[in-house]
């Protein structure tokens, strides 16, 4: 496992925490995605030294932890940003309902895994692709 590769990776995680609070809204998200995870899968591909879904899960999992810990922190600054997240909120059980932040913090390490699912997915098919770096 190249965990230098992991870290390096998830920091676009920390970058679009912040830019999604601050910058970017939801209806455009996805596409900033889609641009993170084609970068990832084509960098894991290169420059880890095999198992690359696995690489790719554990990018997005360390991602969400510095999009959860981001949103959360900054959580008001959020919702002034995202109205849409409190308005889905709205709709959940009565024990969450009054809880959005708290929502936040359990649904953020379930979407990191979808995602990171979704990456190493992207990671192993870029792995048939890629040339690897020569050794060096």
């Amino acid at each position: 496992m190249n965990w230098k590769l992991i870290f390096l990776l998830s920091l676009f995680g920390l970058a679009m925490g912040f830019a999604t609070v601050f910058v970017v809204p939801s209806n455009i998200e996805p596409l900033f995605w889609l641009v993170i995870f084609l970068i990832c899968a084509y960098l894991i591909a290169r420059y880890a030294p095999g198992k690359y879904f696995l690489h790719g899960l554990l990018v997005s999992i360390v991602n969400s932890i510095w999009i959860t810990a981001t949103h959360a922190a900054l959580f008001y600054t959020y919702i002034v940003n995202h109205p849409e997240y409190m308005k889905m909120s709205d709709s959940l059980p009565p024990m969450m309902a009054g809880h959005p932040r708290r929502m936040m913090v359990v649904t953020g390490p379930i979407i990191g895994v979808i995602s990171g699912i979704v990456l190493g997915l992207f990671a192993w098919i870029a792995s048939f692709i890629v040339k690897k770096r020569p050794a060096e």
